[in-house]
């Protein structure tokens, strides 16, 4: 089901992290596209380029460029081509998450200085050097929104370093919003549920996982895509002018469930 009622027409979204058609990025420029905004998408790199080059042509992309958030440069460029092309930009869609294979299969207790500082640049960091790049563009106010998952708040086996990055993404949202709100511009993240993606497929018994939601969610199913990416255009819309600093779980209601006995 695409969005049928709320009207991006003439605002400028940037989307950071399509990966591919399974993303949840891409989830999310497809709603902002059918709501009539015009879209910047970037890609990894080289070898992702393939990949989502056919969907920036999909949703009409104005802007599509590299960016490798762990590259200090492309970032800034990215941002650079957006104040050219278009002066100014109302929304972000930041969805980027990374760790190193031996730090997200093992236990965090093993996990070195050097993998966790390069999981928090790229994954947390990221996202404040896009916020302060965002700020001079959006001086009519604007949204910044990232993706979370349950594993920031509670134990989710198997998340291991990803855990306390998420965690910390979480407190940037807050601070963010709390700094930036004097100019309109409205910092949330969107905590996603067990939706079967390519970064999800790196963490180990995911399976299982989506397993248990089923059968532990009050709706008794995951989500799908598409139902995370309608809550992004929604955070992206007037309809959520009055929200910032919030974590909303898009999840069938998976995070409000303990220990359950049957």
């Amino acid at each position: 089901m695409e969005n049928g009622c709320i009207d991006l027409k003439g605002k400028k979204g940037l989307i950071v992290g399509v990966a591919n058609e399974h993303s949840l990025a891409w989830a999310a420029s497809r709603q902002f596209r059918a709501a009539g905004a015009d879209l910047a998408l970037t890609y990894l790199n080289d070898k992702a380029k393939p990949y989502v080059e056919p969907l920036a042509r999909q949703v009409d992309a104005a802007i599509f460029q590299s960016c490798n958030v762990n590259q200090e440069s492309e970032l800034e460029a990215v941002f650079e081509t957006i104040a050219a092309k278009w002066g100014r930009l109302d929304f972000c869609f930041h969805s980027v998450a990374w760790a190193r294979q031996e730090d997200l299969h093992g236990r965090l207790t093993d996990c070195s200085a050097e993998g966790f500082a390069e999981s928090m640049l790229v994954s947390c960091h990221s996202f404040i050097r896009m916020a302060r790049l965002a700020e001079p563009l959006m001086r009519d106010g604007g949204s910044l929104t990232t993706l979370s998952f349950l594993g920031a708040e509670k134990v989710v086996d198997h998340y291991n370093v990803m855990g306390p990055v998420k965690a910390a993404l979480e407190s940037v949202v807050r601070y963010l919003a709390h700094e930036l709100g004097g100019a309109s511009i409205r910092v949330n993240a969107l905590s996603a549920g067990a939706v079967t993606t390519r970064a999800a497929s790196g963490i180990e018994h995911f399976d299982e996982l989506v397993n248990e939601t089923i059968k532990k969610a009050p709706l008794r199913r995951t989500v799908d895509a598409d139902e995370v990416g309608r809550a992004a255009l929604f955070m992206a819309s007037e309809l959520a002018s009055g929200i910032t600093g919030e974590i909303l779980h898009i999840d069938a209601g998976y995070h409000i469930e303990g220990m359950v006995f049957h």
